[in-house]
Order: structure tokens, then sequence, then C-alpha cells
């Protein structure tokens, strides 16, 4: 097996989705049990595993897949609150090795860091620090790092739109500085979920207002400035409030979870 950065295994290629013609799988995973609210969902990059984050439970709940990538064969294993940092839990973002956790939440407009002893075991996080994202949106709703954790994204729903910032030292968010924005006003003034393929030269947006992925091409990569939108999937039909936003590590599948449904449905692309 291919060893990619930190000695993480690479994995399958990506190919970039055709959202255009993606179509619900008829799959899908109720989370209700765990939380009435979700707000954001996380895949281990080999699949076999998901985590979810949301605002009653203010926790992160983490589920085995008896077959990766399939969410129709999850099961709940546990969880780990985060609710002595944030009341409102947003977003959701693991180091691609799962020693690090992130957390972004619009209790205190921030990002949240937590160190994990055992990898992937939400039950060995520990607290670690905070960073500010007051100044560019006091409602974020999602976040994303760069591969090798030199940048990090959030989404806002004041500005709707994405704000990106640089790490001088990697995945540790008290080094980071804003950089620039890109708005996604024109497409949807509910901004929720936030994807990046992993060159970074496709970002995706989920929107609650027009209940919508939507695909935009980075002529730079990582570059959100150089962002230009091309199309849209609509996700209506399995719930009219979507607010996480995932792929398949090969961008084959597509999910999203929502609050509508307390459900995470799963797409072929």
């Amino acid at each position: 097996m291919q060893m990619g950065a930190a000695g993480v295994p690479s994995g399958p290629v990506w190919a970039d989705p055709d959202i255009a013609n993606a179509s619900y799988d008829s799959v899908s995973f109720s989370v209700v049990s765990q939380e009435g609210n979700p707000e954001a969902l996380f895949f281990k990059p080999d699949g076999l595993k998901v985590y979810i984050t949301g605002t009653v439970g203010d926790d992160v709940n983490e589920y085995d897949l008896s077959t990766a990538w399939d969410i129709s064969t999850a099961s709940y294993l546990q969880n780990f609150s985060v609710s002595a940092q944030e009341a409102t839990p947003t977003g959701l973002f693991f180091k691609p090795d799962g020693t690090k956790m992130y957390i972004s939440g619009s209790t205190g407009d921030d990002i949240n860091e937590y160190d994990l002893s055992t990898a992937w075991d939400v039950s060995t996080a520990s607290y670690s620090q905070n960073f500010s994202v007051a100044t560019e949106d006091t409602i974020p709703t999602d976040l994303f790092f760069k591969p090798d954790g030199t940048k990090m994204y959030m989404l806002g729903t004041i500005g709707d739109d994405v704000n990106e910032y640089d790490l001088s030292t990697a995945w540790d968010i008290s080094t980071a500085s804003y950089s620039q924005n890109f708005s996604f006003a024109t497409q949807d003034a509910g901004t929720e979920g936030l994807f990046f393929s992993p060159n970074g030269t496709k970002m995706f947006m989920v929107g609650r207002v027009g209940d919508n992925v939507y695909e935009y091409d980075l002529s730079t990569a990582w570059d959100v400035s150089s962002g230009s939108y091309l199309r849209s999937f609509s996700v209506s039909g399995q719930d009219t409030n979507p607010r996480g936003l995932s792929f398949k590590s090969d961008g084959s599948k597509m999910y999203i979870i929502g609050l509508g449904t307390d459900t995470i449905y799963q797409y072929s692309t």
C-alpha cells in the first residue's frame, strides 16, 4: 500500500464526481437516537467509521461501518462531549491520521482543537486549544483543512462565504492567520457544509435555502479567491434542511446529513 503524508495510507485515487448526474442510492441511516439536530459528518479515510456532531447532544458521535462506505451498515459505538468548549457545535474535521479533531461552533465563534491519544477513538480525545473566527463570521457552520494541515477553511452563514486561513505550523490552529474569502451568496444564503477535493481544485458546498449541493472549480488549487461556480444537485427529495456534506475518498459516493430528518443519505456520483 502506498503511504501519504505523515505515513497515512494514501487510499484510492480521487476522480472528480459528476454531481449533475448524481443519483440517490436509496440508502440512508438515521442518527436520531444519538442526535436530534445533526450539523456535520466526517468519514474516516477508509470508510469504516463515520462521525457526526450536533446541537442537541453537543458531542461527537462515532459509528462503525461493517462494509466500508455503506452507511446502511453503520452501528453506534460511542461519543465525546464538547459542551465544555462549545454549546452549538456545527462543524467537524479530523487530521488524516486520526490523532486530532476539530470542532467549529456558533456559541464561541471559534474552532476548537482536540488531541486523540488513540487515533480515531473519540473517547480518548482531550481539549487542546481554540482559535476565534468571530472577525470573519459569527455563525461558523463548517470547517475543512488542506491535507497537509497548512490551510484551514471556515464556512459561515452570516457572510455566506468560505474564509481561508494559513497555518504557519501544520495542524496547530493557534498559528492560523486569515488570508481571504469567497462568497456563495449568489447560489445560497444558507451555507452549511463544505468539502474540497484532495488536490484542492474542486470545492463543494451544501446549502439549506436551495437544498442543493453546489460545485465550484478552483483555477489555483486551494486558493478560494480563484473559485467559479459550475453546477448544482438537489437533495430536497431526501432532506429540506441539509447541514453536512462528505464524499468517498475516490469521489464516487456523496453523503449529506439533514436536520429535517436526522438522517445520513448516500448518493452515487
